[in-house]
């Protein structure tokens, strides 16, 4: 006894197995090994002349079936929340339920995996699917009854027992539950398991096999302001050194052109390809137009460009530690083999070039290389970095992010080679050096074959009118961004030498921030950063930004010297336990 096999193409690419949602001539069959289970084998229900079992629910469910090769192998009901009831509410009043029954409550039922497959990973992949399909219906609680034999089966996905028990027919149920993100902590330890097979299943359902990932960044500090904008004038209490905002505010003639125009940039549509923009990054940059690609931020062009060019085949060498923005799309969203080239903590982290030449030989469809890197704030030179371009292959692209280039001077900047250039790619921000963070403007520099694809897929009026407007004022007056860079420099090396008076590891760096190694003795990142919070202070806990961080770096921003001091100041009461005069009510 069969139901319909998937028509998707599975001959072509030959996987073990599929995961499809069940079509009507699926559920007939479905309907016919209900009652083969659950009334002839297991004796749950009595047996019919129709050799069929349906329900009420059956009205509205959803199953879910995974297939071997072009046999069924099991099947799963999940039971959306809404007016109707589930399952759970034939043996148990709501009052009795140890959980919300609201609007995110799903629940999954008859599991079942047919006698042919028991043994293989049908069971898996029936309840990871129950769990991807909740999930991004935005369910956060998953209720079930499962049957006494396979309760160890139910534990290991993540669902709790209850000790509320019941009996159907001759089958003892006992009532399980969990939240989604508990399901999520458990089913995450599988995650080897889980790439294995998702490699051999075609996967069916209309949602991505892994759960999209949020990428983190910092920016916590916002929450301290009002993500409601409703008391911005808070920002004033509040230091925000857990992002890499600049300290001072955009060029004067930026400021006139926004204040002059403003109710009128509010409401008229911008340039729809940014051409002013673009004409005015070519002369600033000389390059020619066609030499520059605008984006709303750096992280628009990475998402964007990264997942136009590579797919779950690519092979890409990203360094470690760097921004953490780049793994993510690369491994979380696009799900490419990603390599890391440590940058050893002996050295200071920085890049180790003839390691960087050998790796560039491997034969890699993508390099990324953030120069000056963060969190580190260390600069490879141009002249060893060109001596190394100049053997890499040309069929791999090499993306240079130079986003905190300005920070070392412009003429270390490699936007004319790479306008020239068969494989270089250059991405750099307007938010740091430009005091430009919350207009979100940024490019990227590369030969017209490099670009010609990323405009077809580049929406019209991809940078807001003010945000045009202030980054080409902004390059006009590159005389007062000159100088707020000095002073930075000098403000960043001041901060170092507090930093270092607690008895900090402070890494020396060249742009606007200090990664710093907390001492063994003394708190880790996360109870400082959750103290400092306390005071106004945001600072960034390094953990996640590598692969060799351990429990106690941090990277902070530098602020004016007036900040900087309360800084300080605030660390120190938090390291010593007082300050209650600094604390924010």
């Amino acid at each position: 006894m069969t139901a319909t096999p998937p028509d998707s193409g599975l001959h072509h690419t030959a996987p073990i197995f599929s995961v499809t949602i069940a079509t009507d001539s699926d559920r007939e069959a479905i309907y016919r090994l209900r009652h083969a289970v659950y009334a002839r084998e297991l004796h749950q229900h009595l047996e019919n002349h129709e050799g069929r079992l349906v329900d009420a629910l059956d009205r509205f469910n959803d199953y879910i079936c995974v297939w071997q090769r072009d046999e069924l192998s099991g099947f799963v009901s999940i039971t959306p929340p809404g007016p109707n009831s589930y399952s759970i509410d034939k043996y148990f009043s709501r009052a009795e339920l140890p959980f919300p029954c609201d609007g995110h409550l799903f629940e999954v039922r008859i599991l079942t995996v047919l006698p042919s497959a028991r043994g293989s990973k049908a069971a898996i992949l029936l309840m990871y699917a129950a769990l991807r399909w909740v999930e991004a219906r935005g369910g956060s609680r998953i209720a079930a009854i499962g049957r006494r034999e396979v309760l160890g089966l139910y534990a290991k996905a993540g669902l709790r027992e209850t000790g509320q028990c019941v009996k159907s027919g001759k089958v003892e149920f006992e009532l399980l539950h969990a939240t989604t993100e508990e399901l999520r902590v458990q089913v995450d330890r599988f995650a080897p398991l889980l790439a294995r097979l998702e490699a051999v299943t075609h996967w069916g359902l209309g949602v991505d096999f892994r759960r999209p990932a949020a990428c983190f960044h910092g920016g916590s500090f916002f929450k301290a302001v009002g993500e409601d904008f409703e008391r911005l004038d808070r920002h004033q209490d509040i230091i925000n050194a857990d992002v890499l905002d600049a300290w001072f505010p955009p060029s004067p003639r930026v400021l006139d052109a926004l204040q002059s125009h403003l109710p009128w940039l509010l409401r008229t549509s911008p340039p729809t390809a940014a051409d002013g923009l673009v004409s005015a990054l070519a002369d600033a940059r000389r390059v020619r137009p066609e030499n520059i690609l605008p984006g709303a931020g750096s992280s628009d062009l990475i998402f964007r460009a990264l997942r136009h060019w590579l797919g779950r085949n690519s092979r890409v060498l990203i360094m470690d530690p760097t921004y953490g923005e780049y793994g993510h799309v690369l491994e979380r969203v696009i799900g490419c083999a990603v390599d890391r080239l440590a940058l050893p903590a002996s050295e200071g982290y920085g890049v180790p070039v003839d390691r960087l030449s050998t790796a560039l030989g491997q034969g890699y469809d993508l390099v990324v290389l953030v120069n000056p890197n963060s969190p580190t704030g260390r600069h490879l030179p141009r002249i060893p970095l060109e001596q190394v371009l100049d053997k890499a292959p040309s069929k791999t692209r090499i993306w240079i992010d130079e986003t905190y280039l300005d920070y070392v001077g412009a003429v270390e900047s490699l936007e004319s080679r790479a306008a020239i250039s068969d494989n270089i790619i250059i991405c750099k921000s307007m938010s740091k050096v430009y005091a430009l963070s919350g207009a979100r403007v940024a490019y990227l520099c590369a030969a017209p074959h490099q670009l010609e694809a990323l405009r077809a897929v580049t929406p019209p009026w991809v940078v807001s009118l003010p945000a045009q407007v202030a980054a080409v004022n902004a390059l006009k007056d590159p005389d007062y961004y000159a100088a707020r860079i000095d002073e930075t420099h000098t403000l960043r090396e001041n901060l170092a030498v507090e930093l270092k008076s607690l008895g900090w590891d402070v890494l020396p760096g060249c742009a606007n921030f200090l990664l710093i190694h907390l001492p063994d003795t003394g708190p880790t990142a996360a109870e400082l950063i959750r103290r400092c919070q306390e005071f106004g202070l945001f600072i960034r806990d390094a953990s996640t930004m590598s692969r060799q961080f351990g429990s106690k770096v941090v990277r902070l921003a530098v602020k004016d010297a007036a900040t900087n001091h309360r800084m300080v100041s605030i660390i120190r009461a938090v390291l010593n336990g007082s300050g209650d005069a600094l604390r924010i009510p």
